[in-house]
């Protein structure tokens, strides 16, 4: 992001979502009319909570299970590598050292135990002592946070029953939209919030992902380093769990962030007139954090390695595989977030995706690494065989020194083998494959379309899309790398960060200090490119890139159709379904964005019996009138029958979450096809502006 020495105008909410004359109310509740949830203090880690259980939809039970498992892990894994270090006679355990027995001949696991020298040898290590140290530091303040989780649970559990009137065992059956709609009902009666009078679905939103917009926002302004161009390579990304956890700990909650509670922006950070000064603040304050990180690196990383190896090992074994499948980067799930987009939501979507994204990366399976592994795979399978065969005949065969090892390596070579060797079925397809990933992601650069057989285009979807060993690898190696990008690269970026955070925070009625793109706001931060010509008055700085005002305007607005937008934002969204519904029903020529997208599979999830090349034949006009025409009265039907808040009382479980598995997909597959003309549109102008030249 450019940098910007000028003094920048804090940016106004362009609107308030409170009614006229109740800009600034504060609800005032007879002593005795108080109810338990009235006035919530912190509202942003109660939404959380509340949104968490929903993720989890498996109640209290299960979340206390969780939380105690978590605590004996750590234990076990701390307790079971000073035990195999310490405590363990290999010697014996390799037949290197013969026991004399009294009464059989047989060596035991006892006998590889050292219980005696054990005590001793732990004593006697420094590094051991420290370790176990910090270890029962850390246990002992997760210790403290499982109560007060415990408690919070507790509570969240006492607010679905008592407030929103809901048990433990619909939980399961129930939807965020339903759980959201009856919050905004029941702030009517208990005033959770004292602030408003009313509380809206953005409002909502807002207090469980403050910081998560905010981070949206930085990674779509190129704000945060997090991406390199080592000499001789290409450009890479570079982000980690470790890496996010320092970012978030220096802006937002850690020691001397730049927000003094979970709402509200420090107001030295509003002010522009002391900029230099809080910029060598925050750079100063990232140094010690870097130091810090570089001095807890050697115990930091021996817990990652020792993590990984107690996790993975049993995966590797079971499903040697897993390890060429592919994951969402850490990366990826923050550039391909909405603004507003809750973890559930995000998760949703990139899980359809994962199926042709898969697909799309597998085009690219090198011939002549296909053709090694086809023969390392039959050497290896005959010599596995041959063993097998052996064992049958005889199990001594077993006995023999590393003929067990053996056939467990050669497996593992087959299964990696196999993961390099192409379906012979599959047919090459990138284009069509990506379309189908982009009606599920909504976000990719303009110049991969034309270009999805190129491996540049596969290397950059590989930065989203990337192999599960390389994410572990990444995690592996976080420790060293964290630091130095703290300490060389953020650094550099105080004073722009500074300015971010000025330019881009707004003061809701009610909410308190948000990021200004998470307002959605067209005329403050769209794009001309992106629908919003002659609609916005955004500076290039103040426009967000890659459509994404547009884009998370129109998923926040068709996943939460209660919503009330403003009179602005209502037009445009109207006006763009307007257009879509229009062009589909009448696209005829090659002109039309609709009639260019053949094979948009996005209805995949629909019927996923059918075949991605069975649906090639059709056009997205067709589809999309064929979804509405078909799914709209129904929509409307099941919108009326459950007032989208509640199942009947009458209704089963199933018919409930059958409605809304019916509401989920209709909103998915309307929003997939917004996102795929929206692109549509800004490859027919980029072609038209090229012909032009």
């Amino acid at each position: 992001m450019a940098h910007f020495d000028t003094e920048y105008q804090r940016l106004e909410a362009s609107y308030s979502d409170s009614p006229p004359g109740e800009e600034n109310p504060l609800m005032h509740v007879p002593e005795g009319a108080k109810s338990q949830w009235h006035h919530i203090e912190n509202l942003d880690l109660f939404f959380q909570r509340i949104s968490f259980n929903m993720d989890l939809k498996n109640g209290f039970t299960c979340m206390l299970l969780g939380e105690i498992f978590e605590l004996v892990q750590l234990l076990f894994v701390v307790g079971f590598t000073v035990f195999l270090a310490n405590c363990v006679d290999y010697d014996i355990l390799f037949a290197n050292k013969f026991v004399n027995h009294t009464d059989s001949s047989k060596v035991t696991l006892p006998d590889a135990f050292l219980p005696v020298d054990c005590a001793v040898g732990i004593r006697d290590n420094a590094f051991v002592i420290f370790v176990l140290i910090i270890s029962g530091v850390f246990w002992l303040h997760r210790l403290v946070k499982f109560i007060y989780n415990v408690c919070c649970y507790w509570e969240i559990r006492a607010f679905y029953i008592n407030a929103l009137k809901m048990t433990m065992s619909e939980l399961p059956y129930a939807t965020w939209q339903e759980v959201q709609a009856r919050i905004v009902e029941i702030q009517k009666e208990h005033q959770i919030c004292i602030h408003k009078k009313e509380l809206t679905e953005l409002d909502i939103y807002h207090r469980i992902l403050r910081f998560k917009n905010y981070m949206v926002a930085m990674v779509n302004k190129s704000l945060l380093p997090v991406r390199f161009r080592l000499p001789g390579l290409e450009e890479s990304v570079f982000y980690t769990r470790g890496l996010k956890y320092n970012f978030e700990l220096i802006f937002f909650w850690g020691p001397g962030s730049l927000f003094e509670n979970e709402w509200s922006l420090k107001p030295e950070y509003k002010r522009g007139g002391n900029r230099l000064e809080l910029a060598d603040r925050l750079a100063s304050r990232i140094l010690w954090i870097g130091i810090a990180n570089l001095l807890l690196c050697p115990v930091i990383l021996v817990w990652q390695i020792l993590y990984a190896f107690f996790s993975y090992t049993e995966v590797i074994k079971r499903e040697p595989g897993s390890l060429g499948a592919r994951c969402w980067s850490l990366y990826g799930r923050c550039y391909l977030r909405h603004f507003n987009e809750l973890d559930h939501e995000l998760m949703s979507r990139l899980s359809k995706g994962y199926k042709p994204a898969s697909k799309y990366m597998n085009c690219f399976l090198s011939p002549l690494l296909t053709v090694v592994a086809k023969n390392v795979a039959f050497f290896a399978g005959s010599l596995l065989a041959v063993l097998i065969a052996l064992t049958i005949y005889d199990e001594d065969v077993l006995s023999v020194e590393h003929v067990l090892s053996s056939i467990t390596l050669l497996g593992v070579c087959i299964t990696v083998c196999r993961s390099f060797i192409p379906d012979k079925h599959m047919v090459f397809c990138p284009e069509q494959l990506l379309r189908v990933i982009l009606a599920h992601i909504h976000y990719m650069p303009d110049h991969w379309q034309g270009n999805a057989h190129k491996y540049e285009t596969r290397d950059q979807f590989s930065q989203l899309f990337q192999y599960k060993a390389v994410f572990i690898l990444e995690e592996l190696i976080s420790p060293v790398v964290t630091p130095i990008i703290l300490i060389f690269c953020l650094r550099r970026k105080s004073l722009e960060i500074i300015d971010f955070f000025r330019n881009f925070t707004v003061e809701v009625v009610g909410v308190g200090d948000t990021c200004s793109f998470a307002q959605m706001d067209i005329r403050q931060h769209g794009h001309p490119a992106w629908m919003s010509a002659g609609k916005t008055e955004a500076s290039i700085y103040q426009q967000a890139e890659d459509g994404k005002t547009e884009l998370s305007l129109m998923h926040f607005a068709i996943t939460n159709p209660q919503w009330q937008p403003p009179q602005e934002t209502t037009h445009f969204i109207s006006q763009l379904k307007e257009r879509v519904h229009r062009e589909a029903a009448g696209a005829s020529s090659d002109t039309h964005p609709l009639s260019l997208s053949e094979s948009e599979i996005f209805h995949y999830n629909l019927v996923p019996s059918l075949s991605y090349d069975q649906y090639s034949l059709y056009v997205l006009s067709s589809i999309a009138l064929l979804f509405i025409s078909t799914f709209s009265p129904f929509f409307a039907f099941s919108f009326h029958r459950t007032d989208a808040r509640t199942v009947s009382s009458g209704s089963s479980a199933w018919e409930g979450q059958l409605t809304s598995l019916v509401l989920s997909e209709y909103a998915s597959t309307e929003m997939s096809i917004h996102a795929l003309y929206m692109h549509e549109v800004i490859v027919i102008k980029k072609r038209a502006w090229v012909g032009t030249q």
